[in-house]
């Protein structure tokens, strides 16, 4: 599928902040916009050995900072066995030890107070766009600690979850409802991710799931409803992400339909047509 900034040269850079950013899953979801250039990404990542690295192997067209983001209380960084169970919460083995391995991976193996810093504090995140976090149980935080960074932004790419894998972790429901509260309504989940119950096994894998939904990225965009209010930026920032990184295509036709009403450009017949072509070429057109 094409990019679209091959269609819209005005198109201007998109600020992406990450909380949580060590690449232990895997490429993050932004990073068709760094690879064209067409981002900027700050990066925040508290772990030294993981920040040491990003620094290393990350983008050249990034800053990594080792700050860790909530609320701007002070807390302790609990360092579990498995990196991507390090968290500020104390990890719940009672509910873990339910879970093939989730009980060895969440041991926590070191401690280390943190203060923690607020989006809002930090220089580097204005204009933020798109925030995407990634601090196994310590979202909420992060939007408390970044209500005008919310109000600027126009896309939240979250980890969420179902059943809590930490003690008094807040789940997707009072994420929602942060969120929301913040002018922006859910979009996707990327996908739902289910695990097995012990003792069963699947395939002798202990990442098969099967009946219980744990967690799942969410992707969470400024109310369609609100897009004739929104300035022109943020409309075609909203496209650009849309279709280069979720392949939402009726939403970003959306975004320059409602661009086009307000501003007399054409590019909602622009794409219409690119998209027309492109899906009907195939995968090998």
């Amino acid at each position: 599928m094409f990019s679209l900034t091959e269609l819209i040269a005005e198109l201007d850079m998109v600020k992406v902040i990450d909380v949580g950013a060590a690449a232990i899953d895997g490429e993050p979801p932004y990073q068709p916009l760094v690879d064209r250039r067409c981002a900027e990404l700050v990066g925040f990542e508290p772990a030294k050995d993981q920040l040491e690295q990003l620094l290393l192997n990350g983008p050249d067209n990034a800053t990594f900072l080792p700050h860790a983001i909530g609320d701007g209380t002070d807390g302790v960084l609990k360092l579990c066995k498995a990196p991507g169970m390090t968290s500020l919460l104390e990890p719940d083995q009672e509910i873990l030890r339910h879970f093939h391995s989730f009980d060895q991976w969440g041991q926590v193996v070191d401690r280390q107070p943190v203060t923690t810093h607020r989006l809002d504090d930090i220089d580097e995140t204005l204009g933020m766009d798109y925030l995407k976090v990634d601090v196994q149980g310590g979202e909420l935080g992060v939007f408390s600690g970044a209500s005008q960074r919310l109000d600027e932004a126009v896309v939240v790419h979250t980890e969420v979850q179902f059943v809590p894998f930490y003690k008094e972790q807040p789940l997707f429901a009072e994420l929602d409802q942060a969120l929301r509260a913040r002018g922006y309504f859910l979009h996707r989940f990327l996908p739902l991710i289910s695990r097995t119950f012990q003792p069963m096994l699947v395939n002798n894998d202990p990442y098969a799931g099967l009946s219980q939904v744990l967690w799942s990225d969410a992707v969470y965009v400024r109310r369609f409803t609100d897009f004739e209010t929104l300035p022109g930026p943020a409309l075609l920032k909203i496209a650009l992400i849309s279709h280069d990184l979720y392949d939402s295509y009726d939403l970003t036709l959306l975004a320059l339909t409602r661009h086009d009403e307000r501003f007399g450009t054409q590019y909602q017949p622009v794409y219409l047509q690119a998209l027309a072509q492109a899906l009907s070429a195939g995968p090998n057109g």
